[in-house]
Protein backbone atom coordinates (compact mmCIF):
# COMPACT_ATOMS: atom_id res chain seq x y z
CA UNK A 1 0.00 0.00 0.00
CA UNK A 2 2.87 2.46 0.91
CA UNK A 3 4.69 1.42 -2.41
CA UNK A 4 1.51 2.68 -4.15
CA UNK A 5 0.99 5.69 -2.53
CA UNK A 6 4.93 6.60 -2.87
CA UNK A 7 4.77 6.02 -6.79
CA UNK A 8 1.26 7.93 -6.92
CA UNK A 9 2.87 10.80 -5.45
CA UNK A 10 5.73 10.76 -7.50
CA UNK A 11 3.61 10.72 -10.59
CA UNK A 12 2.02 13.69 -8.83
CA UNK A 13 4.89 15.41 -9.08
CA UNK A 14 6.26 14.77 -12.06
CA UNK A 15 2.56 16.01 -13.82
CA UNK A 16 2.86 19.57 -11.87
CA UNK A 17 5.94 20.33 -12.96
CA UNK A 18 4.50 19.46 -16.22
CA UNK A 19 2.09 21.85 -15.97
CA UNK A 20 3.97 24.56 -14.84
CA UNK A 21 6.75 24.16 -17.53
CA UNK A 22 3.39 24.45 -19.59
CA UNK A 23 1.92 27.13 -17.95
CA UNK A 24 4.66 29.67 -17.43
CA UNK A 25 4.41 32.68 -17.51
CA UNK A 26 1.60 32.31 -16.69
CA UNK A 27 1.17 36.60 -15.97
CA UNK A 28 3.59 39.28 -16.17
CA UNK A 29 7.11 38.72 -14.71
CA UNK A 30 8.51 41.34 -12.40
CA UNK A 31 12.56 41.56 -12.40
CA UNK A 32 13.52 43.10 -9.09
CA UNK A 33 16.26 45.29 -9.00
CA UNK A 34 17.80 45.86 -5.17
CA UNK A 35 19.37 49.31 -7.02
CA UNK A 36 17.78 52.82 -7.96
CA UNK A 37 16.77 53.73 -11.50
CA UNK A 38 19.28 54.79 -14.07
CA UNK A 39 22.56 52.38 -12.75
CA UNK A 40 23.88 49.72 -14.50
CA UNK A 41 22.31 47.04 -13.23
CA UNK A 42 18.44 48.74 -13.98
CA UNK A 43 19.97 49.81 -17.58
CA UNK A 44 20.75 45.74 -17.86
CA UNK A 45 17.22 44.83 -16.72
CA UNK A 46 15.13 46.61 -18.66
CA UNK A 47 17.26 45.79 -22.06
CA UNK A 48 17.20 42.40 -21.12
CA UNK A 49 13.22 41.91 -20.02
CA UNK A 50 12.24 43.94 -23.10
CA UNK A 51 14.38 41.21 -25.27
CA UNK A 52 12.86 38.29 -23.01
CA UNK A 53 9.93 39.70 -22.69
CA UNK A 54 9.65 40.03 -26.82
CA UNK A 55 10.59 36.29 -27.01
CA UNK A 56 8.58 34.61 -24.59
CA UNK A 57 5.49 36.83 -25.76
CA UNK A 58 4.75 38.22 -22.25
CA UNK A 59 5.35 41.20 -20.24
CA UNK A 60 8.11 41.78 -18.12
CA UNK A 61 7.71 45.09 -15.72
CA UNK A 62 11.38 46.47 -13.61
CA UNK A 63 10.91 47.01 -10.22
CA UNK A 64 13.16 49.12 -8.53
CA UNK A 65 13.40 48.45 -4.74
CA UNK A 66 17.03 49.82 -3.39
CA UNK A 67 18.15 50.09 -0.20
CA UNK A 68 20.25 48.69 2.90
CA UNK A 69 23.23 47.17 0.30
CA UNK A 70 20.53 45.57 -1.86
CA UNK A 71 19.48 43.78 1.18
CA UNK A 72 15.35 44.97 0.61
CA UNK A 73 15.20 44.04 -2.98
CA UNK A 74 16.47 40.84 -2.16
CA UNK A 75 14.17 39.73 0.43
CA UNK A 76 11.24 40.85 -1.34
CA UNK A 77 12.50 37.93 -4.42
CA UNK A 78 13.32 35.61 -1.57
CA UNK A 79 9.95 35.91 -0.06
CA UNK A 80 7.88 35.64 -3.11
CA UNK A 81 5.82 33.07 -4.66
CA UNK A 82 8.56 30.59 -6.38
CA UNK A 83 6.60 30.42 -9.22
CA UNK A 84 9.10 31.86 -11.73
CA UNK A 85 7.46 35.50 -12.12
CA UNK A 86 9.38 36.94 -9.32
CA UNK A 87 13.32 37.37 -10.80
CA UNK A 88 16.12 39.08 -8.93
CA UNK A 89 18.71 40.50 -10.94
CA UNK A 90 21.51 41.06 -8.65
CA UNK A 91 24.86 42.29 -8.28
CA UNK A 92 28.43 40.24 -6.75
CA UNK A 93 27.64 42.46 -3.23
CA UNK A 94 23.74 42.01 -2.51
CA UNK A 95 24.22 37.79 -4.02
CA UNK A 96 27.56 37.14 -2.56
CA UNK A 97 29.72 39.60 -0.31
CA UNK A 98 26.95 40.85 1.93
CA UNK A 99 27.08 37.61 3.67
CA UNK A 100 30.37 38.74 5.22
CA UNK A 101 30.13 42.27 5.32
CA UNK A 102 26.91 41.98 7.66
CA UNK A 103 26.78 40.38 11.31
CA UNK A 104 23.30 39.49 10.94
CA UNK A 105 21.45 38.86 6.95
CA UNK A 106 17.89 38.22 6.74
CA UNK A 107 18.85 35.54 3.89
CA UNK A 108 21.54 33.31 2.38
CA UNK A 109 22.07 32.72 -1.09
CA UNK A 110 22.53 29.13 -1.67
CA UNK A 111 20.05 28.48 1.18
CA UNK A 112 17.27 31.08 -0.15
CA UNK A 113 17.78 31.58 -3.63
CA UNK A 114 18.15 29.54 -6.96
CA UNK A 115 20.67 30.02 -9.99
CA UNK A 116 19.70 31.05 -13.29
CA UNK A 117 22.08 32.49 -15.13
CA UNK A 118 25.19 35.28 -15.09
CA UNK A 119 24.38 37.96 -17.46
CA UNK A 120 27.58 39.81 -18.11
CA UNK A 121 30.72 40.42 -15.86
CA UNK A 122 32.17 43.85 -15.48
CA UNK A 123 35.88 44.66 -15.54
CA UNK A 124 37.28 47.56 -13.45
CA UNK A 125 39.79 50.31 -14.22
CA UNK A 126 42.25 51.64 -11.83
CA UNK A 127 42.63 55.34 -12.57
CA UNK A 128 44.28 58.06 -11.44
CA UNK A 129 44.13 61.89 -11.25
CA UNK A 130 46.60 62.57 -14.44
CA UNK A 131 47.69 65.90 -12.87
CA UNK A 132 48.09 65.15 -9.43
CA UNK A 133 49.76 61.66 -9.64
CA UNK A 134 52.84 61.17 -11.71
CA UNK A 135 52.39 57.17 -11.64
CA UNK A 136 52.11 55.94 -15.21
CA UNK A 137 51.67 51.69 -14.76
CA UNK A 138 50.82 49.53 -11.23
CA UNK A 139 54.58 49.38 -10.45
CA UNK A 140 54.71 53.35 -10.00
CA UNK A 141 51.72 54.12 -8.42
CA UNK A 142 52.59 51.72 -5.63
CA UNK A 143 56.34 52.81 -5.51
CA UNK A 144 54.66 56.74 -5.37
CA UNK A 145 52.85 55.78 -2.75
CA UNK A 146 55.10 54.25 -0.71
CA UNK A 147 57.20 57.91 -0.48
CA UNK A 148 54.04 59.58 0.11
CA UNK A 149 53.19 57.04 3.33
CA UNK A 150 49.76 58.21 5.36
CA UNK A 151 49.48 61.13 1.81
CA UNK A 152 47.26 59.20 -0.18
CA UNK A 153 43.50 58.57 -0.65
CA UNK A 154 41.16 56.59 -2.57
CA UNK A 155 37.58 57.13 -3.57
CA UNK A 156 35.05 54.08 -3.70
CA UNK A 157 31.59 54.55 -4.58
CA UNK A 158 30.27 52.77 -0.87
CA UNK A 159 31.58 50.83 2.24
CA UNK A 160 32.27 47.74 1.02
CA UNK A 161 32.28 47.80 -2.80
CA UNK A 162 34.86 46.52 -4.85
CA UNK A 163 36.99 49.47 -5.35
CA UNK A 164 37.31 49.70 -1.70
CA UNK A 165 38.14 46.30 -0.95
CA UNK A 166 40.78 46.55 -3.56
CA UNK A 167 41.66 49.94 -2.36
CA UNK A 168 42.27 48.51 1.36
CA UNK A 169 44.14 45.04 -0.33
CA UNK A 170 46.68 47.47 -2.50
CA UNK A 171 47.29 49.80 1.01
CA UNK A 172 47.63 46.88 3.29
CA UNK A 173 50.31 44.69 0.75
CA UNK A 174 52.37 47.73 0.60
CA UNK A 175 51.73 48.81 4.50
CA UNK A 176 50.77 51.94 2.57
CA UNK A 177 48.94 53.77 5.05
CA UNK A 178 46.23 54.78 2.22
CA UNK A 179 42.74 56.71 3.07
CA UNK A 180 39.33 55.31 2.03
CA UNK A 181 37.34 57.70 0.91
CA UNK A 182 33.35 56.35 0.14
CA UNK A 183 31.00 58.20 -1.86
CA UNK A 184 27.14 57.64 -2.80
CA UNK A 185 27.68 56.48 -6.31
CA UNK A 186 30.21 56.41 -8.76
CA UNK A 187 28.81 59.85 -10.45
CA UNK A 188 30.87 62.15 -7.54
CA UNK A 189 33.49 59.67 -6.99
CA UNK A 190 34.60 60.76 -10.24
CA UNK A 191 33.95 64.09 -10.31
CA UNK A 192 36.14 64.16 -7.04
CA UNK A 193 39.21 62.08 -9.11
CA UNK A 194 38.94 64.35 -11.91
CA UNK A 195 39.06 67.38 -9.69
CA UNK A 196 42.02 65.93 -7.74
CA UNK A 197 40.26 65.77 -4.06
CA UNK A 198 41.18 61.90 -4.73
CA UNK A 199 44.14 60.29 -5.84
CA UNK A 200 42.68 57.21 -7.34
CA UNK A 201 40.14 54.95 -7.68
CA UNK A 202 38.67 51.67 -9.32
CA UNK A 203 35.65 52.09 -11.40
CA UNK A 204 33.98 51.04 -14.65
CA UNK A 205 35.51 51.75 -18.13
CA UNK A 206 32.67 53.41 -19.09
CA UNK A 207 32.01 56.10 -16.83
CA UNK A 208 35.78 57.23 -16.29
CA UNK A 209 36.58 56.97 -20.35
CA UNK A 210 35.16 60.33 -21.66
CA UNK A 211 37.81 61.87 -18.56
CA UNK A 212 40.98 59.14 -19.87
CA UNK A 213 40.33 60.68 -23.23
CA UNK A 214 40.64 64.38 -22.35
CA UNK A 215 43.57 63.46 -20.20
CA UNK A 216 42.62 64.35 -17.10
CA UNK A 217 42.16 61.18 -15.97
CA UNK A 218 45.27 58.19 -16.30
CA UNK A 219 44.24 54.34 -16.72
CA UNK A 220 46.53 52.29 -15.25
CA UNK A 221 45.22 48.50 -15.03
CA UNK A 222 42.05 46.89 -15.48
CA UNK A 223 40.26 43.58 -13.28
CA UNK A 224 39.92 40.40 -15.20
CA UNK A 225 41.75 38.05 -17.17
CA UNK A 226 41.37 39.84 -20.77
CA UNK A 227 41.73 43.65 -21.32
CA UNK A 228 38.44 45.60 -22.03
CA UNK A 229 36.77 46.25 -24.90
CA UNK A 230 35.99 50.15 -24.13
CA UNK A 231 39.92 50.39 -22.93
CA UNK A 232 41.82 47.91 -25.00
CA UNK A 233 45.25 49.73 -24.62
CA UNK A 234 44.89 49.76 -21.07
CA UNK A 235 46.74 46.00 -19.85
CA UNK A 236 45.26 43.53 -16.77
CA UNK A 237 46.87 43.70 -13.16
CA UNK A 238 48.37 40.48 -14.52
CA UNK A 239 49.46 41.91 -17.42
CA UNK A 240 51.09 44.78 -14.69
CA UNK A 241 52.69 41.94 -12.48
CA UNK A 242 49.79 41.78 -9.67
CA UNK A 243 48.50 38.29 -10.21
CA UNK A 244 46.95 38.26 -6.99
CA UNK A 245 43.35 36.42 -7.50
CA UNK A 246 41.62 39.57 -5.98
CA UNK A 247 42.25 41.34 -9.10
CA UNK A 248 41.42 38.82 -11.34
CA UNK A 249 37.52 39.01 -10.40
CA UNK A 250 35.03 40.80 -12.08
CA UNK A 251 31.65 41.77 -10.89
CA UNK A 252 28.76 40.43 -12.15
CA UNK A 253 24.99 40.52 -12.71
CA UNK A 254 23.18 37.63 -12.32
CA UNK A 255 19.73 36.31 -12.59
CA UNK A 256 18.17 34.52 -9.60
CA UNK A 257 14.68 32.75 -8.35
CA UNK A 258 13.44 31.63 -5.41
CA UNK A 259 15.00 28.40 -4.47
CA UNK A 260 11.78 26.08 -3.82
CA UNK A 261 11.10 27.46 -7.59
CA UNK A 262 9.62 24.13 -10.11
CA UNK A 263 13.11 23.24 -12.00
CA UNK A 264 11.20 23.64 -15.18
CA UNK A 265 10.64 26.75 -14.91
CA UNK A 266 14.31 27.77 -13.63
CA UNK A 267 15.20 26.08 -17.05
CA UNK A 268 12.66 27.89 -19.34
CA UNK A 269 13.84 31.26 -17.85
CA UNK A 270 17.66 29.83 -17.98
CA UNK A 271 17.13 29.12 -21.43
CA UNK A 272 15.08 32.04 -22.74
CA UNK A 273 17.30 34.33 -20.83
CA UNK A 274 20.72 32.77 -22.97
CA UNK A 275 19.17 33.23 -25.99
CA UNK A 276 18.37 36.77 -25.19
CA UNK A 277 21.82 37.46 -23.48
CA UNK A 278 23.37 35.93 -26.84
CA UNK A 279 21.26 37.91 -29.27
CA UNK A 280 23.21 40.42 -31.79
CA UNK A 281 21.10 43.35 -30.37
CA UNK A 282 21.74 43.04 -26.61
CA UNK A 283 25.94 41.32 -26.82
CA UNK A 284 25.99 44.91 -28.82
CA UNK A 285 24.33 46.70 -26.12
CA UNK A 286 26.42 45.52 -23.32
CA UNK A 287 29.62 45.33 -25.27
CA UNK A 288 28.85 49.28 -25.80
CA UNK A 289 28.35 49.48 -21.71
CA UNK A 290 31.26 47.89 -21.02
CA UNK A 291 29.93 44.76 -20.35
CA UNK A 292 31.20 40.89 -21.20
CA UNK A 293 27.72 39.38 -22.21
CA UNK A 294 27.90 35.89 -20.25
CA UNK A 295 24.85 34.03 -20.96
CA UNK A 296 25.77 31.03 -17.93
CA UNK A 297 24.02 27.68 -17.50
CA UNK A 298 22.70 27.59 -13.87
CA UNK A 299 25.68 25.52 -13.29
CA UNK A 300 28.18 27.57 -14.71
CA UNK A 301 26.74 30.41 -12.58
CA UNK A 302 26.57 28.61 -9.70
CA UNK A 303 30.44 27.18 -9.67
CA UNK A 304 31.67 30.66 -10.09
CA UNK A 305 30.04 31.85 -6.72
CA UNK A 306 31.23 29.26 -5.45
CA UNK A 307 35.19 29.46 -6.72
CA UNK A 308 35.25 33.34 -5.69
CA UNK A 309 33.78 33.24 -2.40
CA UNK A 310 36.64 32.72 -0.31
CA UNK A 311 38.39 35.51 -2.62
CA UNK A 312 35.57 37.82 -1.64
CA UNK A 313 36.00 36.64 2.05
CA UNK A 314 39.71 37.40 2.28
CA UNK A 315 39.13 40.69 0.21
CA UNK A 316 36.36 41.67 3.28
CA UNK A 317 38.46 40.53 6.13
CA UNK A 318 41.52 41.84 4.92
CA UNK A 319 39.49 45.46 4.79
CA UNK A 320 38.08 45.18 7.88
CA UNK A 321 34.72 46.44 5.82
CA UNK A 322 31.61 46.02 8.24
CA UNK A 323 28.24 47.15 7.55
CA UNK A 324 25.03 47.39 10.14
Amino acid sequence: MMKRIAVALCVLAVGASAVAQDTFPSKPITFVVPYPAGGGTDVVARALADEMGRRMGQTILVDNKPGAAGILGTMTVVKAPADGHTVLISLVQSALTNQFLFKKLPYDTRRDLAFVTEIATAPLVLAVNASNVPARDLGQLQAWAAKNKGKVNYGSWGPGSFPHLAGSLLSSRGELDMTHVAYKGEAPMTQDLVGGQISFVIGSPLTLKPFIDDGRVRPLAVTGHSRSSVLPQVPTFAESGDKDPAFQLLGWMGMLVPKSTPAPVVARLEKEAREAINSTALRARFQALGLLPLGSTAAEFQADFESALPVWEKLVKVSGAQLD
